[in-house]
């Protein structure tokens, strides 16, 4: 109620403690809020371009497997996207095939952080320091968790983040882009709202303004647009919504974990025909959602996943970002240039392991993969 009865939409306390703490817990000194985490994708490679002075169709090197969003802005952006295929435990880029799609045109890097668990990101960023690319990391799926120590999302130059429905902190909408870099937050920040000079006063001090002189200070500045921007806002609502979820980050992480845990336990069983997550000692897991992958040919993907949509099982495919339309449209069939995510396109999915989820849930998830393998037994 505090936030719905303030003076201000946005620009307010509520948005500037969000992003101090979001900030914090990733070891960074500045957060932008955004809109959603693809406008923070947007305005941090947007920044990186009109920064470093890069050109129109110079090349960024992303996954083969992610959200459509991850490769979209580097189109917007008038860059051009070149894939790299995956690692088939982690379904996270494949570190050790990245230096072989480097050319003289490759300015930047955008490892995903995928499903909850972080990109290999040691060798990646030894390998961006020496080829002297830029680091952005679409982190928008892993929040709270630590990659060797360290919080997933504290190495790039700028790391992304979402607070969208489902995520591990919600706020309706929303995003962040998160740098240790000023030049970075200042354009960043002027790209969120019109390409507005961002230097301005603190929206918080312009009622206090007492002389002539300093209000025309705040005008030059307020309605200055020194570039081409967006309109990227976040509100003072979301601002609370997500100060308050950051109190819960602990706890659903331990909720998702718990859970991911126990369907893990009780669906090794069918591991002759699925694979389950097993993620390597060098990260956490924090379990945005549950992917399977399946490894028989004796098992149909749209038999089964079907066959949990008719039982109350919310099914989601893994991410088909090869053979979209679109992708097809201006690039061709590039599927089989990327044997381990064409795999995963054809045979993954994922359910859900949130923290709503009880065991009565959990059980019944298992109930019901029990009599999937059950009646596929019988044929």
């Amino acid at each position: 109620m505090e936030a719905l009865n303030a003076n201000r939409l946005s620009y307010g306390p509520f948005l500037n403690r969000f992003e101090n703490k979001f900030a914090e817990l990733h070891n960074r000194k500045f957060a932008i809020s955004c809109n959603s985490g693809t406008s923070a994708l947007q305005i941090a490679l947007g920044a990186l371009k009109e920064i470093h002075f890069w050109k129109d169709g110079d090349e960024v090197i992303v996954p083969a497997i992610t959200f459509i969003a991850t490769s979209n802005i580097v189109l917007q952006n008038g860059l051009k996207p070149v894939f790299v295929d995956v690692d088939p435990a982690t379904y996270n880029i494949d570190s050790s095939k990245i230096e072989a799609k480097i050319t003289k045109k490759t300015k930047a890097i955008i490892p995903v952080h995928l499903f909850g668990l972080s990109a290999e990101m040691e060798p990646i960023m030894k390998l961006a320091r020496r080829r002297n690319l830029k680091i952005i990391e679409d982190s928008c799926e892993t929040m709270f968790v630590n990659y060797k120590g360290k919080p997933v999302g504290s190495r790039g130059d700028i790391s992304c983040f979402s607070t969208y429905a489902a995520h591990l902190i919600v706020t309706g909408v929303g995003g962040l882009a998160l740098t240790n870099n000023p030049k970075y937050a200042v354009v960043m920040k002027s790209m969120m709202n019109h390409g507005r000079d961002s230097i301005y006063l603190n929206i918080d001090a312009d009622d206090k303004l007492k002389n002539e002189k300093e209000v025309f200070k705040m005008a030059d500045r307020r309605f200055s647009f020194i570039r081409m921007g967006y309109s990227f806002r976040l509100t003072e609502l979301e601002g609370a919504l997500g100060v308050a979820e950051l109190q819960t980050r602990q706890t659903n992480l331990r909720k998702r974990l718990s859970n991911a845990e126990y369907l893990i336990k009780n669906l090794s069983k069918y591991f002759q025909y699925i694979q389950l997550p097993d993620w390597p000692n060098y990260s956490e897991h924090a379990f945005m959602m549950f992917p399977i992958v399946i490894k028989s040919k004796k098992i149909n993907r749209s038999r089964f996943i079907t066959f949990l949509e008719k039982n109350g099982i919310e099914t989601r495919y893994m991410m088909p970002l090869l053979n979209q339309p679109y992708y097809k449209k201006i690039f061709g069939n590039l599927e089989d240039k990327y044997p381990v995510a064409k795999w995963i396109n054809r045979n993954g999915f994922y359910i859900g392991c949130h923290q709503n989820l009880n065991k009565d849930d959990l059980d019944y998830i298992v109930s019901i993969f029990d009599k999937f393998f059950s009646n596929e037994s019988k044929k």
